[in-house]
């Protein structure tokens, strides 16, 4: 179960891709803005090969899913979408890309911070192979949320120059991940993350042929006739 909070809470998704988002926890996003905590996306590329059309430019298609990210945000009720900008495809950690995200937990100063297992290296139930960046990402994150976005000692032309406090989330949600210890219960949430990822038209295809496979995508115990679905994440405690 997610935890229950007494007062709203400021939530960092930091994510690969446009979409991942909405893919990775989109219903479970959904259910805490309907619960009044403000949620904030990042996403480390604007997804400039997510095509195998060569007729398309990567610019076109960095702009068309950038304008799919921001109308699927709305759909969930995700206050605000940033891109950092870095190739897709090519994301690396290291220095850079850490500074990167700890600028944005020292801008955001997020309560919880949202990202993706980088222990899942094999998806769909250990027959395909994870994304490098969504691997990436993962680690990046990590790396960023302890130690460094919390110590005055690491970047700390961040604060001479910029003017960002050191600051550290109270929690780390890694999501997709294959040692979960926090499961939401997806189901009533289902539909909302399909409407938000039909946002998503240059990535899903045919609507209804995606929410066919999509639905077939059960959690244990769930049946056609009777569906359940869930989200998973590694929750980890900084505070």
């Amino acid at each position: 179960m997610l935890p229950e909070w007494d007062t709203p809470k400021r939530i960092l998704v930091v994510l690969a891709h446009p979409d991942d988002p909405e893919f990775f926890c989109g219903a479970t996003i959904g259910y805490l803005a309907s619960k009044g905590h403000e949620i904030h996306y990042a996403l480390l590329t604007r997804g400039d090969k997510g095509a195998s059309d060569r007729s398309i430019t990567p610019q076109a298609l960095m702009a068309c899913r950038e304008k799919e990210q921001r109308a699927a945000a709305n759909v969930l009720g995700v206050k605000s979408v940033a891109f950092l900008d870095y190739p897709d495809g090519y994301l690396e950690v290291n220095l850079q890309t850490r500074k990167d995200v700890v600028r944005l937990i020292r801008q955001y100063r997020p309560d919880v911070l949202i990202g993706c297992d980088p222990l899942n290296i094999f998806s769909m139930g250990g027959t395909r192979i994870n994304h490098p960046d969504h691997r990436a990402a993962g680690w990046i994150v990590m790396d960023a949320a302890f130690p460094a976005a919390g110590n005055p000692f690491y970047y700390t032309d961040l604060q001479d120059e910029e003017g960002l406090e050191p600051h550290t989330p109270q929690e780390v949600w890694l999501s997709i991940s294959p040692q979960p210890n926090m499961v939401f219960d997806a189901t009533a949430w289902f539909d909302l993350k399909l409407r938000a990822l039909h946002e998503h038209q240059s990535q899903i295809g045919d609507p209804e042929l995606f929410d066919q496979r999509m639905r077939q995508r059960y959690a244990p115990g769930g049946t056609p006739e009777q569906p359940r679905y869930e989200e998973n994440f590694k929750r980890l405690l900084l505070t």
